[in-house]
């Protein structure tokens, strides 16, 4: 067998195990190196194949595809600095559970570490910020060699699909030539696929876990993030048969579509609720369940940190479960609908009434101000009515995600939210909402600041390459709005310069270059009926100028009202 012959058995066994175990997105950045591989994958029909040039913007695309179909996604870069360009939205991966499955080609071993170019160290290259990592032999005629990779490419596999999901790196080396030959038939690899199995507690787990739901009287439901694909009516089941309230994170999906027999369950405004100090003394939980991540709100945190309850469990699939405020008293690994399912006790709960009444004020509140405010948060609640039935919300980081924690109240409209909160952070978030409308094939909206959209406006090469169907808020507040609310915006000497960081910068021009819709917007009318004007093209910006002082003062002022009402009722 020829060099060119073991190649293409090589790269062809690697795609075919990929296929078998049906995954079939991969995202490519052009390369020499990762030349036999994109050859591979191009000329295998099944695969869903997506170009992006920039590899730091091609990570968060594929991460937003995993993130919106909960299974795996592949990434293919050459050797060097490309791969180094993966790494942020690989550090996101793994915080946020994404199951990403990360090809570099390589160097071969004699050129490594020798000075040759576009050679990097790239034998575990993400470090721990990868679930497994595997450096795999080069293309030979060793009997051992194709079965070895098939496996490998197997394990990594499983590894990304099973709880908690996350990352992998498969580092492959190339030689020279990198050509195959075209006309290779393909044979089916011997190993077919691994089955992951699920995690569920055992029953003397469920067991406790009912026992305490049944000895509460003043229980707390918090969810945090979950994905789109959780069944919401198994959860509502629960919740209204254990009659808790449910403190809803917005990235939670249960904002949306809740039956009407559990709208009283739901508080959505528990951020702003959790400001009131004669409130909170008086719904002080005894036990606490948490599902998915610690949500958004800070005051939530603060609350949790200064009761902590005596019995607060975190239901998580992961050993390592969440707990950054050292206030969980009970780890339950399971998957959280496996609780829903089989737990159900149904009784009176002592908080439940002064919850949802303290919610009914502040919605109140919350929707007289989206009505007659004009900053980022009544646009935002603005926006959020005007998204259509059958859509996605994708927000940033920051302030937006606030926004949406704020003003996003439960709609009977079919809508999903995402969000990159595994690391929280600013980069690469159009490249995530662009990965999440490609997997989800219906009209998303982004809701982003003008930081973050400047950090990765490179992420808009993909609709050069592929069909979109997006529009993009951007609430240009001329810099970083959220520090203007920490205490680092009362130096007045240093703030503009090292944390306001204004640009000057508007957006027009990037519209133009990506041949996107445009709109410029000053005033909410404006606003309205950009968002009322029916879309014409693939991607359409929407540039909303805001002003980031009268921000901070609204917010407040609306925060202000809320635990004022909320202090006078409480206060006996």
């Amino acid at each position: 067998m020829d060099n060119r012959a073991m190649l293409t058995e090589y790269v062809h066994s690697i795609v075919q195990t990929f296929l078998q175990a049906d995954v079939k997105d991969i995202v490519i950045s052009p390369g020499s190196r990762s030349t036999p591989l994109a050859y591979a994958f191009s000329l295998t029909k099944e695969f869903n194949t997506y170009m992006q040039i920039d590899e730091r913007s091609a990570g968060f695309f594929a991460l937003g595809m995993a993130k919106a179909k909960q299974s795996p996604v592949l990434l293919l870069c050459t050797s060097g600095t490309a791969a180094a360009n993966y790494f942020p939205s690989i550090v996101e991966a793994n915080y946020a559970r994404i199951p990403l499955i990360v090809l570099t080609a390589d160097r071969p071993h004699e050129l490594r570490e020798v000075g040759a170019p576009q050679a990097i160290d790239q034998v575990q290259l993400y470090g721990k910020h990868v679930k497994w990592s595997v450096d795999f032999p080069l293309a030979d005629d060793h009997k051992e060699t194709i079965p070895f990779i098939i496996r490998h490419t197997g394990r990594a596999i499983a590894y990304a699909k099973t709880a908690p999901m996350g990352p992998v790196h498969m580092n492959i080396p190339f030689r020279e030539p990198l050509l195959l030959d075209f006309d290779y038939q393909i044979e089916a690899p011997s190993f077919q696929k691994s089955l992951p199995g699920t995690i569920v507690a055992s029953q003397s787990h469920m067991d406790f876990v009912e026992q305490t739901i049944a000895q509460a009287r003043r229980g707390l439901l918090i969810v945090g993030e979950l994905s789109a694909d959780t069944d919401k009516n198994e959860f509502w089941a629960f919740a209204k048969s254990i009659q808790w309230p449910v403190l809803a994170d917005s990235l939670s999906q249960l904002r949306t579509g809740v039956p009407q027999e559990c709208q009283h369950l739901l508080m959505e405004q528990y951020d702003a609720l959790l400001k009131s100090e004669h409130f909170k003394q008086s719904i002080v939980p005894d036990v606490v369940i948490r599902f998915g991540a610690q949500p958004v709100s800070k005051p939530l945190s603060l609350f949790l940190k200064d009761v902590q309850p005596e019995i607060y469990i975190a239901v998580d699939e992961d050993p390592l479960f969440r707990d950054s405020l050292g206030v969980v008293t009970h780890h339950v690994q399971s998957e959280a609908q496996a609780l829903w399912k089989e737990l159900s006790n149904i009784q009176e709960n002592e908080a439940l009434p002064k919850w949802t009444e303290a919610n009914t004020i502040a919605t109140k509140h919350v929707e007289r101000y989206i009505n007659e405010q004009h900053d980022e948060g009544a646009l935002a609640g603005l926006l959020f009515k005007h998204l259509p039935d059958g859509s996605d919300l994708i927000s940033g980081s920051s302030m937006p995600i606030r926004d949406v924690d704020t003003f996003f109240n439960q709609t009977d409209k079919d809508i999903s939210i995402y969000a990159n909160r595994g690391t929280n952070g600013i980069d690469g978030v159009v490249s995530t909402a662009l990965g999440i409308q490609q997997a989800r094939k219906r009209p998303a909206t982004l809701l982003i600041g003008d930081i973050s959209f400047l950090h990765d406006s490179n992420g808009l090469l993909v609709t050069r390459f592929h069909e979109t169907d997006l529009t993009i808020v951007v609430m240009n507040n001329d810099g970083g709005g959220i520090f203007s609310y920490l205490p680092q915006s009362t130096e007045e000497t240093y703030f503009e310069k090292l944390f306001g960081t204004p640009t000057g910068l508007t957006f027009d021009s990037i519209a133009t270059m990506y041949e996107a819709e445009y709109f410029a917007v000053e005033s909410k009318e404006d606003f309205t009926k950009a968002l009322s004007t029916p879309k014409q093209k693939d991607l359409r910006i929407i540039e909303v100028k805001t002003n980031r002082q009268q921000n901070v003062l609204t917010h407040r002022q609306l925060w202000n009202g809320i635990t004022e009402e909320l202090d006078r009722k409480w206060n006996n």
